[in-house]
């Protein structure tokens, strides 16, 4: 082949591509950007100005700053993200930008108690203990307080729920050299380290950090549980499904991994089904839902169909979209998929029981009718849902936990208070948002946020709220180390005391329309 521009091949051969964490910005750039960010901004994000915090008066702050050279784009995402975080939006982040990530802790971490434990893995055991069990909570880092570094950790998920955001962070805290670039400081080596005892005396000692092959192995819970890395073809594999499914001692139990797809996992929902007829001899059921992620809401019908009374009606979730209005085909149809109906989308006895909720519903943010869609019902019509479906009428407990997210969160906010069902764990990581993206147009940088508001049933948002479990149960130090399911065994005990010999008398749950 004969090519006409030798030179130009050549560039484009050899010549290395910027990397993400070098690539610079003009002032006239960032400006641009923000401008086209502020539009969509105030276009479509459905939770800007909500909680009070103005993102214009940081944008604006920011620019008077700069000065006329270059900026990282990696410190232009950082400050997106800060801005976006206060926002308190869960489903939004900033992505497509690089930090420093060469040097980390040989240790890593995990909530117990309000403290900070450290911890090592035991790989042949693959369980965790103290990396100093004199000494095992975490005081400061280079003499910086704990708690003063980690609300730096994760600027965009400031708003999680407390115990949410506590473990996620703690989870980032290993890799230290991208910490210390967000809170602006430089990193020594060796760090120093002030751990602490059970009662209170200190140890400071120099810690030597490592490069990525040394990093410590992560605490994370879905670590211990292949389940959580299974991919879509899984689900549709008898052999792996079984896995999320067993019966013992008379309780029933089943753990929920992700929210799936009805269409992508039919061979899932077939074996649910199965599973749930066969439910009905034992004395409870327990639905796992923590560290779930999301997905879809088909699992929270599914469900239903057979949790709930076939004569009963209740409207579980409840939103309004932003955007132009009418609302477009599009719009209509993202709503349709997480289950949700305008009033006049309802059957009679839907509108019924529309009707009833609403005379006590009281959002805790009224929204400007202008700007937002009139509300959009989620309902559970167990006529319609438990058709060819027999009522599970013993106690349901859904256990869940602070990773528990996005349509999981749901599951968990739409069961509560409904009749036979406790919700047991901790709070869940609530978040509720049809989430939309935007790429800007110099930095590249793609920007997500949700474009809907969605309420609890009591008026509160999921987003930064989460749902609180009607009986609280906490990791045990057994569970942090891996060594057992405290949560899971305390539930079982639980049931076993209460439950052994079944009682007719149900809760009584909230907005229920029954008998028509």
């Amino acid at each position: 082949m004969d090519y006409k521009y030798p030179f130009l091949l050549f560039l484009f051969l050899f010549t290395k591509p910027i990397p993400l964490w070098a690539q610079v910005l003009t002032k006239k750039e960032i400006i641009q950007d923000l401008n086209f960010l502020d539009h969509f901004l105030q276009q479509r994000s459905s939770y800007q100005g909500l909680n009070g915090y103005h993102y214009q008066d940081d944008f604006k702050y920011y620019l008077d700053q700069l000065d006329e050279k270059d900026t990282p784009i990696r410190d232009f995402g950082l400050f997106l993200s800060k801005t976006i975080g206060k926002i308190g939006d869960r489903h939004a982040n900033v992505r497509e930008f690089d930090l420093p990530e060469t040097l980390y802790l040989p240790f890593t971490f995990a909530p117990f108690e309000k403290k900070v434990l450290v911890l090592k893995h035991q790989k042949p055991h693959k369980i965790f203990a103290f990396w100093d069990a004199e000494y095992p909570y975490l005081k400061s880092i280079n003499h910086i307080p704990i708690k003063a570094i980690l609300p730096e950790v994760l600027p965009e998920e400031i708003h999680a729920p407390t115990n949410s955001y506590a473990l996620r962070a703690l989870r980032d805290l290993r890799d230290i050299e991208t910490v210390f670039y967000k809170l602006g400081k430089e990193l020594p080596n060796p760090l120093p380290i002030t751990l602490s005892s059970q009662q209170g005396h200190l140890k400071e000692i120099e810690v030597e950090l490592v490069d990525e092959e040394q990093k410590a192995y992560l605490w994370d819970e879905r670590f211990k549980d292949l389940n959580f890395f299974l991919e879509e073809q899984d689900f549709n594999d008898p052999k792996i499904i079984e896995n999320f499914f067993e019966i013992e001692d008379n309780i029933s139990y089943i753990q929920l991994v992700q929210m799936l797809n009805k269409y992508s996992s039919p061979t899932y929902f077939e074996y649910l089904n199965k599973f749930m007829n066969e439910a009905h001899q034992s004395d409870a059921l327990i639905i796992d839902v923590r560290d779930n992620g999301g997905g879809t809401r088909d699992l929270i019908q599914e469900l239903a169909g057979f949790l709930i009374h076939p004569d009963s009606i209740y409207v579980v979730n409840i939103a309004r979209q932003r955007g132009e209005l009418p609302l477009k085909r599009e719009l209509k149809k993202d709503l349709h998929n997480r289950y949700l109906y305008s009033k006049d989308e309802l059957d009679s006895r839907e509108q019924v029981a529309v009707d009833a909720f609403m005379e006590t519903f009281h959002p805790v943010y009224e929204l400007d009718k202008d700007k937002f869609s009139e509300y959009h019902f989620h309902l559970l019509n167990g006529e319609k849902l438990g058709r060819q479906k027999k009522q599970f009428d013993k106690p349901i407990y859904i256990l869940a936990n602070e990773r528990t997210f996005s349509a999981a969160s749901i599951l968990v906010s739409t069961f509560k208070s409904l009749p036979n069902i406790k919700i047991v764990g901790v709070t869940t990581d609530g978040s509720s948002g049809n989430s939309h993206k935007v790429e800007l147009p110099h930095s590249g940088l793609s920007v997500k946020t949700s474009t809907m508001v969605s309420f609890q049933k009591d008026g509160k948002l999921l987003d930064g709220v989460g749902t609180s479990p009607d009986i609280e149960l906490t990791r045990s130090l057994d569970q942090i180390f891996f060594q057992e399911d405290y949560q899971l065994q305390q539930l079982k005990a639980i049931i076993q005391e209460k439950h052994s010999t079944f009682s007719k008398d149900l809760y009584h749950g909230e907005h229920c329309i029954s008998g028509y």
